[in-house]
């Protein structure tokens, strides 16, 4: 018999596989309904041959294999920084953030900020085009809901992302089970269509994928661009690792979502092999007519939840890019007491439904949407493989040799669906080019901005010596009571501290200098919480150290301290500095990145809001400062 923990453990490992198989892979899971059709009806298809057809399920197979089961659960997930992924985390493991060269740091950040950029704009299209893809369904059945489509998606996605605010748990619990009749589904109907044409099997032989490409030339190359388009959502899978962990990820996978799929592409691929009229929705073809309805309403269900995985994969990166200086501070609410990595962030899930709205609008089909979709992905892979090698060789200790046979031909496939994507710019692909460039310019410019304006702050700021010597004459006068002045500097005196002094006259009995650090860990362990010294006159410095995946939670920090002095909550006061920016020709950052930096910090939420300060003990000293 089992110890009772042991069987806890279980049913929460299971939960939290049911969890992943409604949260991340919804997106990939719903591929079927849109990937092999675009490899024969889209920009640059193919006929429906025999040969052709073989040879596209050929390449969806191993790139299912290679891209997803090989390089992400295999490898990129190994490289989880404590427990969170994503491609900001592995730029930490990178070394973005540590030794090894000014110049090898800045294009370390350049290309993680980049590559993180992008998949905003993936998060924008995903949705689009899962939902609208499925709602198209209904023209299979009848072509009387041709004018309704566009209307019911944008309907559609408005409940999805009004959903968000639930959390990421709720949601996975409500669309897990979901999930598990999805991909039942489609492996059934998969395995009606493999009993009629059990030749299509033999597709999963390599030789086939190799015979496509010499008897299409580029032609073939180009439908690389459609057959990408199976593995769309492999980036999220890895961002989403820390809402559920690596080991339930790697069993929803191995058990249920590989085979299904498998199942359901060789089904289509069957289909077409026995009918080549059957491209328009191949899909939708596989089942009997009266499936056509039921089949409509199950994948619209189902690619609201592939929406989930890129969606709360933007809320894990952006808090991580929060929480390491690339963005400003945005509202973040926890929606699990349990799992930490289980966050919402408004701003990022309305922007999200509005640009995914906007784009339904815009394309009307999703066809012309698919066009748009994986420029961006295939990028941000490619940059994935190359800061995943860079962890193998200097957190693995993998010898170069190693590192270069695992990497070259990663890269190489990267590369190749990067270039065969490339040619969707001009169709649309442009789109979350132009996002990803948007959000690097507002990342690297806030990253660059805070740079100076701590040059700045540390310029103007008093040396602790002649502080104290001031303190030690008893010019200055002290008050009873404890006040805490945050600054990000941790040295000298801050000008919130020198500010109060010029407008109050007084200093607190006990005065706390803080600083907060991020560390490129996602979770700093006890022992390095804090670092505590007494500089005498009841001055003390406190340097705080937080994770990138942790809350800087001050109240609670100080509850905690083991220190000498004590505090009573009730009595301390926080102090806070808050500069008013004025752009100005000054060497650092052109005129318009200084306004950009300017607008963002008046954007920022609130400092004390973002600390866990009590509202009513805070004390913000204003001050102008040029940059």
């Amino acid at each position: 018999m089992e110890p009772a923990s042991q069987q806890s453990s279980r049913r929460y490992l299971l939960t939290l596989s049911l969890g992943a198989l409604g949260v991340v892979y919804g997106d990939i899971g719903t591929s079927p309904l849109y990937a092999l059709r675009e490899c024969f009806r889209g920009h640059h298809a193919v006929p429906p041959t025999p040969e052709n057809v073989l040879g596209i399920l050929s390449l969806i197979f191993w790139s299912l294999v290679v891209i997803i089961s090989v390089k992400y659960l295999v490898l990129v997930m190994r490289a989880d920084n404590h427990g969170e992924g994503g491609i900001l985390a592995l730029m930490s493991l990178a070394g973005a953030r540590g030794d090894g060269g000014r110049g090898r740091r800045a294009i370390l950040i350049g290309l993680g900020l980049f590559g993180a950029a992008l998949l905003y704009g993936d998060g924008m299209i995903t949705p689009a085009i899962s939902v609208l893809s499925a709602i198209e369904g209904l023209e299979v059945a009848t072509p009387i809901f041709s004018p309704f489509v566009v209307p019911i998606t944008v309907i559609v996605l408005i409940g999805l992302f009004f959903l968000q605010k639930v959390g990421t748990a709720r949601v996975g619990a409500m669309f897990g089970p979901v999930m598990m009749i999805w991909f039942a589904v489609i492996a059934l109907l998969g395995v009606m269509q493999i009993v009629r044409e059990p030749n299509v099997v033999g597709a999963v032989n390599p030789e086939h994928a190799v015979r496509f490409f010499i008897e299409n030339g580029m032609k073939g190359f180009f439908v690389l661009g459609a057959v990408f388009l199976c593995v769309t959502g492999g980036e999220a899978l890895y961002a989403d690792m820390g809402h559920f962990g690596a080991k339930p990820i790697r069993i929803a996978w191995f058990t249920i979502v590989f085979p299904s799929l498998v199942l359901n592409y060789l089904g289509q691929g069957a289909l077409l092999l026995h009918n080549p009229q059957a491209t328009d929705h191949p899909f939708f073809h596989m089942g009997p007519e009266w499936t056509r309805f039921p089949l409509v309403v199950l994948s619209t269900i189902a690619t609201v939840i592939a929406s989930q995985a890129v969606i709360s994969g933007a809320f894990s990166l952006t808090r991580q890019a929060v929480q390491l200086g690339y963005s400003p501070r945005l509202q973040v609410r926890h929606t699990s007491a349990r799992e930490i990595g289980q966050i919402y962030i408004p701003s990022v899930n309305w922007m999200l439904m509005l640009c995914s709205i906007g784009l339904v609008v815009a394309f009307h089909e999703s066809t012309a949407l698919a066009a748009a979709y994986g420029v961006a992905v295939t990028a941000t892979m490619a940059i994935t493989t190359a800061l995943l090698a860079l962890v193998e060789h200097e957190r693995w200790n993998w010898s170069v040799i190693t590192v270069l046979t695992v990497t070259i031909p990663l890269l190489v496939i990267d590369l190749a669906f990067f270039a065969a994507n490339a040619i969707k710019i001009h169709e649309g692909g442009w789109f979350p080019l132009a996002v990803g460039i948007v959000v690097f310019t507002l990342m690297s410019t806030w990253r660059t901005g805070r740079h100076i304006l701590n040059e700045r702050l540390a310029s103007q700021s008093l040396s602790i010596e002649l502080f104290l010597r001031d303190l030690a004459s008893n010019v200055i006068h002290r008050v009873p009571g404890t006040a805490v002045f945050m600054t990000r500097q941790p040295e000298g005196i801050p000008t919130s501290l020198l500010h109060n002094i010029k407008h109050n006259k007084v200093v607190h009995q006990r005065t706390v200098l803080l600083s907060v650090q991020v560390e490129e860990t996602a979770y700093v362990v006890e022992e390095e919480r804090y670092q505590w010294r007494d500089l005498g006159y009841g001055i003390y410095r406190l340097v705080a150290r937080f994770g990138f995946m942790e809350d800087p939670n001050i109240p609670e920090l100080f509850a905690r301290l083991k220190v000498p002095a004590k505090f009573e909550p009730m009595a301390t006061s926080y102090f806070l500095g808050r500069e008013t920016l004025i752009a100005t020709r000054a060497p650092g950052m052109a005129i318009w990145r200084e306004r950009l930096f300017a607008w963002m910090m008046r954007n920022a939420s609130s400092a004390s809001q973002y600390f866990c300060l009590p509202p009513n003990q805070v004390i913000e000293l204003g001050a102008q400062m040029e940059i």
